[in-house]
């Protein structure tokens, strides 16, 4: 059964949630943007996106739900600046035409289907990076999806820059080889 909310229910499970979430949420979005104004914008987008789905559908996992929000508006942002983001993935040496996968990713428009390939390649992509050794998978982060650099991260840890490259190559070609079923599994469907 759908759970619908009477207007005054619904502004009390918005203003408890963004209590309960908004100072984590917004942690969250800031360690992967590069300003105060674009996690200020994303998690506005977020709040915006909860009020119009609490009639529509039940959350059953509100504070999942919301994170994996956060996540595909950070992956909207990171598009915007730098439309190569995991261009790791597919290596110079991978066949002509797999760019289509990151089409499919990476498409404008917000639809069910890319809706759902985006939070299921998410998904797969936190479950491998979860496979990897701890060094790997923060080098990978940091590198990729926080955008610093080896010299900032180098710094940062202590760890020599030669070993933080061999680090993220390692992820890398986990990463490429974990997701590539994923991969032919949505261009052959």
């Amino acid at each position: 059964m759908k759970a619908v909310y009477m207007p005054e229910e619904k502004d009390n499970y918005i203003i408890d949630t963004i209590k309960a979430y908004g100072k984590s949420l917004m942690g969250f979005i800031r360690k992967r943007v590069s300003n105060d104004a674009d996690a200020e914008d994303i998690l506005q987008d977020v709040w915006y996106q909860l009020s119009n789905v609490v009639n529509a559908e039940p959350i059953e996992q509100t504070g999942a739900w919301l994170y994996r929000v956060a996540k595909n508006k950070i992956l909207d942002k990171h598009k915007k600046h730098r439309e190569s983001l995991f261009d790791d993935f597919l290596g110079e040496d991978e066949e002509e035409g797999q760019s289509n996968f990151m089409e499919l990713l990476m498409v404008e428009e917000t639809t069910p289907e890319s809706t759902y390939l985006r939070n299921l390649f998410w998904e797969q992509l936190f479950i491998a990076l979860d496979e990897l050794p701890d060094e790997q998978k923060q080098v990978f982060i940091w590198h990729e999806l926080e955008d610093l650099s080896f010299d900032d991260i180098s710094e940062k840890t202590g760890v020599k820059f030669n070993t933080l490259v061999s680090r993220k190559r390692y992820a890398v070609l986990h990463l490429r080889s974990r997701l590539k079923q994923l991969y032919a599994e949505i261009l052959a469907g």
